[in-house]
């Protein structure tokens, strides 16, 4: 059975991700923070046998791409079903802000209610399912191949619950790291976890560079 093996990678910080504040598919660019990071990682990947890269075309993980790229001697393929999970009115908005405003709404987010989604928003059922069927298109083209997603957090925890049979609505104990390098296997039967939040590439090192 061919196998195609995957590094997934979450975009480096944001201005955003600091503030707690929710994204979702508002296009928030990378901050100084998040652009080092994405060198690191694309350093941490150079001389892996990459054959390509797709990339949410929001520009906080393309930009992580291009930097990948660059190093790799590749192009990033732009793939709109790799964006976050759409949050609807609550995009643009803090976790506090969200609690303080619809607390009944926010419970049934909070408890990860599969089949709640806020106005305008996906449901995690629908999101799930789209992040599962983008990510197996794509690596069914690429048999025997490595390839590199990059996406966001919301992305990396729906790959991490396929690949260990995680429920939904399980509590969350794994880590979704802004750079982090996360590796699965897949086939046709579905996902595998190979090595998660390798984050070595960012410690003990300086950011004199920023």
């Amino acid at each position: 059975m061919h196998a195609t093996r995957l590094i997934a990678i979450r975009h480096g910080e944001t201005a955003w991700n600091v503030d707690t504040r929710i994204q979702g598919h508002l296009d928030i660019p990378l901050n100084d923070i998040g652009r080092w990071q994405a060198r690191r990682a694309a350093e941490a990947l150079a001389g892996e046998p990459i054959t390509s890269i797709y990339a949410s075309d929001l520009s906080r993980a393309f930009e992580t791409a291009t930097t990948v790229a660059e190093v790799a001697g590749l192009a990033v393929v732009p793939e709109q079903g790799l964006r976050e999970r759409n949050f609807g009115v609550f995009q643009g908005r803090t976790f506090a802000e969200i609690e303080a405003e619809s607390p009944e709404q926010a419970l049934r987010w909070r408890k990860r209610d599969p089949d709640f989604a806020s106005e305008g928003g996906e449901s995690l059922n629908r999101f799930r399912d789209r992040v599962v069927n983008t990510v197996g298109q794509l690596a069914a083209r690429h048999p025997d191949e490595l390839i590199v997603l990059v996406a966001h957090g919301g992305v990396m925890d729906v790959l991490y619950r396929a690949a260990t049979g995680q429920d939904l609505q399980a509590p969350r104990t794994w880590a979704l790291g802004n750079a982090a390098i996360n590796r699965l296997l897949w086939t046709p039967d579905g996902l595998t976890l190979v090595g998660w939040s390798d984050t070595g590439h960012l410690e003990n090192t300086t950011l004199d560079e920023i």
